[in-house]
């Protein structure tokens, strides 16, 4: 991903115990890469990716705790935006979103406190069908950005090129 889109990684330092203890799950190893060299941000001016963001914009945490606690407020019933899922709550199972698109597609991890090191990444397109995709958040993100038959979440038939425009914290979070 660095080199296809020409991108001088961050080298971020990032306090992964912390972050997985409050999660109660580890995260996928390719993710921590990606995270420390990009940050959160937008490639190809279309697929947001949240990692780290001083804006919150694109902050993994800040995002997952906004998410969990609409998901666990009970003033609407039972009803989740994830549906038929749950935003993953510590020690349990359910989605953790990482990444979007300024269409409305959701890419999120499968989670399970139960079996740490599996997440296959679930994604839907605009409020519809979740689909199931047994590969790495990073082979994802590569797939979305530059296969043209990735579909129906590959955007390369765009031709938009691969860049990477970091959030509001950009460089200044290292």
């Amino acid at each position: 991903m660095i080199e296809l889109s020409g991108w001088e990684p961050l080298g971020l330092s990032v306090d992964w115990a912390a972050m997985e203890e409050e999660l109660q799950f580890p995260l996928p190893a390719d993710y921590k890469e990606l995270f420390e060299a990009f940050g959160g941000g937008v490639f190809s001016e279309s697929v947001f990716f949240l990692a780290r963001d001083e804006g919150a914009s694109f902050d993994f945490l800040t995002q997952w705790r906004a998410a969990l606690r609409v998901d666990q407020d009970g003033t609407y019933g039972s009803v989740s935006a994830v549906d038929p899922y749950s935003v993953h709550a510590p020690g349990g199972e359910g989605l953790v979103e990482w990444g979007a698109t300024e269409w409305g597609d959701e890419y999120c991890w499968l989670v399970d406190a139960k079996r740490p090191g599996e997440c296959p990444i679930l994604a839907r397109g605009d409020g519809g069908d979740w689909r199931r995709y047994d590969m790495s958040t990073s082979e994802f993100l590569y797939r979305v950005l530059t296969d043209t038959d990735f579909r129906p979440f590959g955007i390369a038939q765009y031709d938009l090129g691969v860049t990477f425009s970091p959030g509001s914290g950009g460089e200044d979070d290292a």
